[in-house]
């Protein structure tokens, strides 16, 4: 079965994928949608995990102060080439992983960098970890899908490996 032109654009513009990936998969699903999206996330997995390994030493720096001027946030955000860290989909990704820590809080940007004496104190490792973890908490502008997500979504749509370096969170009154 062939897709409709319609449902490919329609599913490009949810997924962001490709029209040939996007085509690709509504023909396999028999134009299923919710299928053919979850075929489109675990490509998108497998390529983000194949870019995982090259050098990312570019990107940027994004700054976000919240209303009132009580919480501020730093937060390095790398990519491959510096062409890629002018693209407007990286920038609004910088800005919105700036905005989430600052209204989550998160302590480490992933699970290995718990130390292992706080973990073995938790009595549900997996739980903080989804609590503490940047890249494990459900996104604040869409909690369908975790910062991680988010950062794979981008992944397969530039083709540049992408990642969070590390980030500062302030906040009035507080002190580490």
């Amino acid at each position: 079965m062939g897709a409709s032109v319609d449902a490919i654009k329609e599913l490009r513009e949810q997924t962001s994928c490709g029209v040939i990936e996007c085509k690709k998969a509504l023909e396999e699903t028999g134009g299923d949608f919710d299928k053919a999206k979850e075929i489109l996330r675990k490509r998108g997995l497998e390529i983000a995990a194949k870019k995982g390994t090259r050098s990312a030493k570019e990107g940027r720096v994004e700054c976000y102060i919240h209303s009132g001027s009580k919480i501020g946030v730093l937060v390095e955000v790398n990519c491959e080439t510096d062409f890629v860290a002018k693209n407007n989909d990286f920038m609004q990704f910088s800005k919105d992983v700036a905005l989430h820590i600052a209204a989550m809080a998160p302590q480490y940007v992933r699970r290995e960098e718990i130390p292992a004496d706080v973990l073995a104190q938790q009595p549900d490792a997996d739980t903080f970890a989804k609590e503490k973890c940047l890249m494990d908490q459900p996104f604040v502008k869409d909690p369908k899908m975790t910062i991680q997500d988010y950062l794979n979504t981008l992944v397969v749509k530039i083709g540049e490996n992408m990642f969070v370096g590390r980030f500062k969170r302030f906040k009035v009154g507080e002190s580490e």
